[in-house]
């Protein structure tokens, strides 16, 4: 993840049993991911700050984008959204950038890494779906996403904490989700903050290996965390924060979605979004 949170991460021995994190670990040497396929990942956004990248999003329907809280610092006219996008520089012929027209910010947000780093973009008019550009399903918290659920993290984010390369093409990875109490436990190995004190909130969630490798990384912010539920794509989280990228036992971290149904819900009508995605797109997830 992209954050202002993005500090070296720990290089020790853990002192903790982790024998019940049930979820599959990689060497340290892993790559970060590959280079996605144009319209492979339609829903992902780029959302510009005065005609420069700035953060990632995903459509939720013909005039609504998800993204993180802290990608906004700006009023909206600052902001623009480009859409059907693969390379940022390379001129995309299904590309459809639009000016914003409404920022809603969720209202417990306050700075990054805090509850509530989520918020809402109203678009100024709707856009037409087409092959590269589609809206992903948004799942109603009674949707269950276990540990170990092999989901996707895409972006345009760098490639390694220590190195910030311009990155042109969108990236995907591979990431399992860590439900937060368990990543809890990842974040507080090497810690000088009690573990009474919990660093991971319950309305988040995790996508890592405890050993690092495959992650979300600076720029990656705002993006969505998607994954496959009986054969339809939902999106479980929104890229917040993160200790480095990729570091072991420093999983990143994500807005859980569901847990924001009823802000989502009473800001736009949850019904309405998921019902301009097409009829039985969504399925019974929503």
């Amino acid at each position: 993840p992209l954050s202002p949170l993005h500090v070296p991460g720990p290089h020790i021995s853990p002192q903790i049993n982790l024998t019940m994190l049930v979820i599959n670990t990689i060497p340290r040497h892993a790559v970060d991911g590959m280079d996605a396929v144009y319209g492979e990942w339609p829903w992902q956004v780029a959302v510009l700050e005065e005609d420069v990248f700035n953060c990632g999003g995903s459509l939720i329907n013909d005039q609504w984008v998800l993204s993180a809280a802290h990608c906004f610092r700006q009023s909206p006219e600052y902001y623009t959204v480009s859409l059907g996008m693969y390379q940022l520089k390379a001129s995309i012929p299904h590309r459809f950038t639009v000016e914003v027209k409404k920022i809603i910010k969720h209202p417990l947000y306050t700075m990054t890494g805090d509850a509530g780093d989520i918020a809402l973009v109203k678009l100024v008019n709707p856009v037409t779906f087409t092959d590269y550009i589609q809206p992903i399903c948004l799942p109603g918290a009674s949707v269950t996403l276990p540990s170990g659920m092999e989901c996707w993290v895409t972006g345009w984010g760098t490639r390694s904490y220590e190195d910030i390369p311009e990155v042109h093409t969108l990236h995907a990875v591979m990431t399992p989700l860590i439900d937060s109490t368990n990543c809890d436990l990842l974040h507080h190995i090497g810690s000088s903050v009690s573990s009474a004190v919990p660093l991971i909130q319950r309305n988040e969630v995790c996508a890592g290996y405890i050993e690092g490798g495959k992650d979300s990384c600076q720029g990656d912010s705002g993006g969505p965390l998607v994954c496959e539920v009986k054969g339809i794509w939902i999106q479980a989280g929104v890229v917040t924060w993160g200790e480095g990228c990729g570091f072991p036992y420093r999983p990143g971290v994500y807005a859980l979605v569901p847990a924001y149904e009823s802000w989502i819900k009473n800001t736009r009508s949850w019904p309405q979004i998921n019902a301009a995605l097409g009829a039985n797109k969504c399925g019974d997830i929503a």
